[in-house]
């Protein structure tokens, strides 16, 4: 983040994030062949950014271990339930506290 840049609010990223029976499903864009890897909030959007290609599930494999990362768990609590093959995804994550999960996505984020 550039100093002096607005930090993400947490409603933003909380408009994506859902309570499920199993944990939580949290709504992203996918943009792959970027330039870089990040989670970035357009508008009312989290875009998840990557150097991965759409090709043989990379992409996909790439926003799942961004997502472990963030939230420090394990990649096999995280699967992708909506959007497999398409640049909207679903995705969710097991056994996690949804105020957690929007708390850290939120300090990994980058305003747009």
């Amino acid at each position: 983040m550039v100093i002096g840049e607005m930090p993400v609010n947490p409603e933003v990223v909380r408009k994506n994030v859902e309570e499920s029976k199993n944990g939580v499903r949290i709504r992203f864009y996918v943009k792959p062949n970027s330039n870089r890897t990040a989670l970035v909030v357009e508008e009312d959007e989290l875009v998840f950014y990557t150097d991965e290609p759409p090709v043989a599930g990379r992409a996909n494999a790439s926003l799942i271990r961004f997502i472990a990362r963030s939230l420090g768990i394990s990649t096999s609590k995280i699967r992708i339930v909506r959007g497999q093959r398409d640049r909207l995804k679903v995705v969710e994550v097991e056994d996690v506290n949804p105020d957690l999960v929007v708390e850290k996505l939120a300090s990994v984020a980058e305003p747009w």
